[in-house]
């Protein structure tokens, strides 16, 4: 529940951002460890492999823009319980899992609960942090799903050269069990929808996107088109560099570029508004880009990440907190969702797309693409957002807390 004090490290904050945490530590784990586990246990292809992935993330991105709905339904608090119960019980799953059918099918029940409860959990932390320091406090809370981007491959890579796939699910299982159990001690904050909005004939695009965040929802999607790029190539473009060996440093490196400048963006959000963050963290990206597709040696590559880790760090959580303040609070579910499903359609075109893209013309040509995707980014942003100064709240529907 949101704190008139000014505080975003209260007890709610920190059992929201470890609960996230532990949320993709499993997103990220099984991401990095599902392609080897198919290839390898499964006997399946390079492509059943990618397909594993593809499912879960057709699945999530389907289900995103009903979700703002359903949490605005059936509520924050229950939807936030029975998600999590489920994704919980996805996970465990993965353990029996012994042929590619059940696979495919756990990665398309697993997708949904992810969705769910990744979009719910961010509506609620944003009630726990105070009008005030949004862009601080959701800068922190994103932090976490960044560091897992870092922990969750380490993590796998780490347990499978010593253990089993199924030791590493029993590991995982075991810290989203944990966080599920915590999430009982959250209070949730309820609102009421206004009567004007409470019973419609059909489904409306108002049910299903908040219309205010689309703007900044673009942004995320094209920011997160370019960062494809890094997620799914860097590995196989450092290998053709011969630095592959640094791959690995490459995350730690971002991740603590992106910590380092976290406690400067926040504060430089709430005060000079999103403008302020975002035109030179649009910059560093753009440059870490223009970079990677220039590098030849593992100095290259680490500054790089720098670039990178200030650059899209620092985008992704002000775009977040934007998307999230452009609406009613009541309708901060759906601003949510609106956002990630641009964000993840984005992830899902980009590794499409930049696939082709590097298959005929190289990975070089393939960040140099991405570079002038983020400059354009910057000429979309100021067309549709440059008004945005200080982003305030408008008041709305009154609210009941559980």
């Amino acid at each position: 529940m949101e704190n008139s004090e000014g505080k975003i490290w209260t007890g709610q904050f920190f059992v929201a951002l470890i609960n996230n945490f532990f949320l993709f530590i499993v997103y990220y784990a099984l991401l990095t460890i599902l392609p080897v586990y198919i290839i390898n246990d499964l006997k399946g292809t390079e492509g059943q492999a990618g397909l594993a992935i593809t499912i879960f993330m057709l699945s999530a991105i389907a289900v995103r823009p009903f979700a703002g709905k359903i949490i605005e339904k059936f509520g924050k608090r229950k939807i936030l319980l029975i998600s999590e119960l489920f994704f919980c019980i996805s996970t465990i799953l993965y353990v029996f899992i012994d042929s590619l059918p059940l696979l495919f099918a756990l990665r398309l029940f697993h997708g949904i609960w992810f969705s769910l409860v990744t979009t719910v959990l961010i509506s609620i932390v944003n009630d726990i942090i105070p009008d005030s320091r949004k862009g601080a406090g959701i800068g922190y809370f994103s932090m976490s799903s960044n560091l897992a981007v870092v922990f969750g491959p380490f993590i796998a890579l780490t347990t499978i050269q010593w253990s089993t796939f199924k030791i590493l699910v029993i590991a995982l299982a075991t810290a989203v069990v944990i966080g599920y159990l915590f999430a009982f001690t959250l209070k949730v904050r309820e609102y009421q929808v206004p009567r004007t909005t409470e019973k419609r004939a059909r489904l409306t695009l108002h049910d299903l996107f908040e219309v205010k965040a689309l703007p900044i929802a673009i942004i995320a999607g094209l920011t997160a088109f370019a960062y494809t790029s890094v997620m799914s190539f860097i590995s196989v473009y450092a290998e053709t560099k011969d630095v592959f060996e640094y791959v690995s440093l490459f995350f730690v490196v971002f991740a603590v570029a992106m910590m380092s400048v976290r406690p400067i963006t926040g504060p430089l959000y709430d005060t000079k508004g999103p403008s302020a963050v975002l035109y030179p963290s649009f910059i560093f990206f753009a440059a870490g880009l223009f970079l990677l597709s220039t590098m030849d040696s593992a100095v290259t590559l680490f500054i790089a990440a720098v670039l990178i880790g200030v650059g899209y760090g620092s985008v992704v959580p002000c775009a977040q907190a934007l998307a999230i303040q452009s609406a009613e609070k009541h309708r901060s579910a759906h601003a949510t969702s609106t956002f990630w499903t641009f964000f993840d359609s984005g992830m899902a075109l980009g590794a499409f797309s930049l696939g082709i893209v590097s298959a005929h013309w190289g990975y070089s040509s393939l960040y140099v693409v991405c570079g002038f995707v983020i400059i354009f980014t910057i000429v979309i942003y100021w067309l549709l957002l440059r008004g945005h100064k200080k982003v305030t709240y408008t008041d709305s529907a009154s609210v009941q807390g559980k």
